[in-house]
């Protein structure tokens, strides 16, 4: 019997302090409750004082269930730091009840007696009384306590007990009036934070391993699986205190290692959501408060300057230190940014993971809780990944986050600006439809959509529907609607000019002036009424002064930019513009000037530079403008030193991508250096382009030769192309075929270099051999006008499609799908190519076809006076001297008004 018994009291003892440690508040009453009855019928004085002991033990365990109890019920009080008060709280009051008894008595043996403080200490923190908890736990002795070899439950008490001194020792602070004592109190609070830090990771990670042997075993008692073990206020607050006061104080070196020293233990399932929470908070130490010249990483030494900061361990050696991963095979960071990314992607994986997607309504809080973690997370990753211009991987891991962001329009807005900085243009304006709808009186959504539609797109028909959402909203879209009828007017603009191929593919016919003139007329009225509405956006001006432009009234479109330029005077594309503007009315001079201007304040736009050597070669001469051709290279050679220097900084495994600023001119237009009256290619080269390059890859020598943009290299391409038309300009074939070979060798198939060939064989007299170019050209551009007129025999179907050929470097960004997007591009004047065009059908007897091509030409754009007098020429071979006279005032009369470049080189979008 007396064994029995023994084995019924170590059972019971065993159950009490599997309870205690797992926190099963409930169970530990039911269990305190059972002893306290056992304990009261006193037989002899011995015995009696056994029970009594026996009773205040149980008395103990009672209380601490019901100050728990209290607790968890409370915890939004316990959170805001309220004090709980014994009148309120009849648990709270019970408890105290017990405990104080119990020490008065002083009947317990001196185990349990210092437990019994230890709780008193906790429940006077929670009552507000801060000095008696400071006193309670002085007198329990806490900072001679051992945690070798104890219980679970009393590494739970020892770290709550560390964490409650520390915070009330942080909260009495304010009644030291000495400095000295200060610094003592400081210090004496974060050797309690990381004390408590330390055993609430030892203390958990036993805790999982006695959980994981019990449950492996299937004892039975146990309905309560770790999974549901949800860290208390207390173990949450001993984690993340010690860092968090270092952070607070600006100890951002002391704050570094804290967070490291608690990602580095091995993890444990109750602490998943806290490394999350801490990987978050470390993430952006490093982004926002750590210099890349001060970062070291984590494995290694702090640097020198940093070592006088760091002072030694507060922890005692009578703690238990927690396990930490091992450094084996190990993937180190190399800087700020990297392990930011690092900590983020981690944190990423384990909120998609614990994601709480279901829409239920009893899970509606932790649903909100699970998404207001991730999107803190996808911000941070948005930063980091933004850095080092890798939008490819944030828009991929935006993607992930749409599985639980339904009708979460922060989550799918951050998507969509992840998808238009990487260039997944048409996915963008997908997602910004779901935006809209999510938020249908926003109208930063429809006009971002517009401005992709208009820009990188070219889907003109699509960006009118979107402007017009932005202006259906009236005085609700307010600084918006200015720009919604900004958006609005330059659809319309681009639609007169771009369009016109993709209506004449559907129709069959050419002649569109009619609509042409309408579009014209609408962009001028839309944009006149931006201009009403916000009459001090430059860039409203701007465009309005454009569309005068492009209808040909110059003095207008001068008066109208002079008004943008006294609100901007260093818009790169006003100064442009007015250089245009000045070579339409033959100001070469004047246009000079201002182009010289505009280069001095921006020394790297290739676009003002050809500019610069069209209004030099026209005004001054080949030579001048060879110059200029010179210049550009040693400007090329420059900046590809400054990306190839900003590119090996980096040793990193996520390398930093040069960042372009537009005014450096890689990412504006840039004219053909082989059409003479060259504009800007919206759409009909792409395809070309894209081919050439996938062809040129394959054929160059070395691969390796071409890092960085690929719009640099085209823009070398254009320079020795630009040189070469110079030489031959100046009957210098030698030299000319020097740089025809200087760009074949960046791009052996371009369309644009087999051209220049073609054109060089022709003025070699070698006309086989230049129709055989030409023909090759062709092939690979079958939108080339310049080809298509060089060759001379193409038959009609062809030559209306190839009368919109532009340069892609106006705008390297066009993505289109569908081929008759692939047609809609700015058509322009021929100027010279229209006039070889006759001299070379002339040659091959086809003038039948020369005017077919040419009088297709004038249809879809009137304004070209090369196409009109070449035109003429052709008639008056032809012997129709009427027409051709017709055909020639016609020429001269828009060749008044005509700009070396079209106006189109100006890059209309948002």
């Amino acid at each position: 019997m007396a064994a029995k018994g023994s084995h019924s009291h170590v059972k019971l003892e065993g159950e009490i302090e599997r309870c205690r440690a797992e926190g099963h508040w409930g169970q530990l009453r039911h269990l305190a409750q059972q002893l306290l009855p056992l304990a009261r019928p006193p037989r002899k004085v011995a015995a009696a004082g056994g029970a009594q002991d026996a009773e205040d033990y149980g008395s103990m365990l009672l209380a601490e269930a019901l100050l728990e109890e209290c607790l968890k019920e409370k915890f939004a009080k316990l959170k805001d730091s309220i004090p709980l008060t014994e009148k309120n709280e009849p648990k709270l009051s019970e408890a105290k009840q017990y405990l104080t008894n119990i020490l008065s008595r002083g009947k317990l043996r001196p185990k349990y007696m210092t437990e019994a403080m230890l709780i008193l200490g906790k429940l006077h923190y929670v009552e507000g009384s801060y000095r008696d908890a400071i006193s309670m736990y002085a007198r329990a002795g806490i900072d001679d306590l051992s945690t070798k070899d104890e219980p679970l439950y009393m590494l739970r008490l020892v770290t709550e007990a560390f964490v409650i001194k520390g915070l009330s020792l942080e909260r009495s602070t304010n009644s030291i009036a000495s400095r000295a004592r200060l610094c003592e109190r400081e210090e004496e609070v974060m050797a309690c934070f990381e004390t408590a830090c330390f055993i609430a990771q030892v203390y958990l990670q036993e805790l999982e391993k006695t959980l994981n042997n019990t449950h492996s075993r299937s004892i039975k008692g146990s309905n309560v699986t770790y999974s549901e073990f949800e860290l208390s206020y207390f173990l949450e607050a001993a984690l993340q205190s010690a860092y968090v006061t270092h952070l607070k104080k600006g100890n951002i070196v002391k704050g570094m290692r804290s967070l490291r020293e608690i990602l580095r233990t091995v993890e444990t399932k109750s602490t998943q959501t806290f490394k999350m929470t801490a990987a978050k908070q470390l993430a952006q130490v490093l982004l926002h408060s750590l210099s890349e010249d001060c970062y070291w990483s984590p494995l290694s030494d702090l640097l020198p300057e940093f070592m006088n900061k760091e002072d030694q361990s507060y922890v005692s050696n009578l703690c238990r230190r927690p396990e930490l991963y091992t450094e084996e095979n190990a993937y180190c960071p190399q800087d700020n940014v990297e392990e930011a990314l690092l900590l983020l992607l981690i944190s990423e994986s384990m909120a998609n993971r614990d994601a709480v997607i279901s829409r239920a309504p009893d899970q509606q809080d932790d649903r909100a809780i699970s998404l207001r973690d991730a999107s803190a997370v996808y911000d941070l990753l948005s930063i980091t990944l933004g850095r080092r211009g890798q939008y490819v991987m944030l828009s991929e891991c935006l993607e992930r986050a749409m599985k639980f962001a339904f009708d979460e329009f922060h989550l799918w807005y951050q998507l969509a600006l992840s998808m238009v900085a990487c260039g997944k243009s048409a996915y963008a304006v997908s997602v910004l439809k779901e935006c809209a709808k999510l938020r249908p009186t926003d109208p930063t959504v429809p006009l971002l959509a517009a401005k992709v539609c208009i820009g990188s797109l070219h889907w003109l028909e699509e960006g009118e529907y979107f402007a017009k959402m932005v202006i259906d909203l009236g005085e609700d879209a307010g600084e918006s609607l200015a720009k919604g009828y900004l958006a609005l007017g330059l659809t319309y603009s681009l639609q007169a000019t771009d369009g016109l191929v993709k209506n004449l593919l559907k129709t069959g016919e050419a002649t569109l002036k009619g609509t042409q003139d309408e579009l014209n007329k609408k962009a001028l009225q839309t944009l006149e009424r931006a201009r009403d509405l916000a009459p001090e956006d430059h860039q409203i001006i701007l465009y309005l002064s454009l569309q005068l432009a492009l209808v040909r009234q110059i003095s207008d479109a001068i008066e109208h930019l002079q008004e943008a330029l006294q609100l901007c005077k260093d818009d790169l594309n006003s100064l442009h513009l007015l250089a245009l503007l000045f070579s339409a009315q033959k100001h070469y001079q004047h246009a000079l000037d201002v182009i010289n201007m505009a280069v001095v304040e921006y020394p790297e736009s290739f676009s003002l530079l050809f500019t610069k050597v069209k209004l030099e070669w026209i005004h001054k001469g080949p030579e001048e403008a060879l110059v200029t051709c010179r210049h550009m290279l040693q400007m090329w050679q420059m900046v590809y030193n400054v990306l190839q220097h900003s590119g090996s900084e980096k040793g990193s495994s996520v390398t930093e991508t040069p960042v372009i600023k537009k005014h450096n001119g890689l990412h504006l237009t840039l004219p053909d250096a082989h059409d003479a009256d060259s504009g800007s290619q919206r759409a009909s080269s792409l395809a070309a382009s894209r081919l050439e390059q996938a062809m040129s890859e394959i054929t160059m020598q070395s691969s390796a030769m071409k890092q960085g943009p690929m719009q640099l290299w085209t823009a070398l391409e254009q320079i020795w192309l630009q040189a070469a038309e110079l030489f031959m300009e100046q009957q210098h074939l030698k030299e000319a075929s020097f740089c025809i070979q200087e760009a074949a060798s960046l791009f052996p198939t371009s369309h644009a270099v087999l051209y220049m060939r073609g054109k060089l064989a022709e003025m070699k007299g070698n006309l086989e051999e230049a129709r055989q170019l030409y023909d090759e050209a062709l092939t690979v551009n079958p939108a080339g006008v310049e080809i298509m007129h060089s060759l001379g025999v193409s038959p009609p179907s062809i030559a209306v499609k190839c009368v919109t050929q532009e340069t892609v470097l106006y705008n390297p960004k066009q993505n289109y799908s569908d081929p008759l997007s692939l047609l809609e591009g700015r058509t322009f004047g021929m100027l010279t190519c229209c006039h070889r065009t006759g001299l070379v059908l002339s040659r091959l007897e086809r003038r039948d076809l020369a005017q077919k091509v040419l009088r297709d030409a004038i249809r879809i754009q009137t304004t070209s006076h090369r196409a009109w007098n070449s035109l003429g020429e052709v008639l008056q071979a032809q012997g129709k001297n009427e027409a051709a006279i017709e055909c020639f005032l016609t020429a001269l009369d828009l060749e008044s008004s005509s700009p070396v470049i079209p106006f189109t080189v100006i890059p209309r979008e948002l």
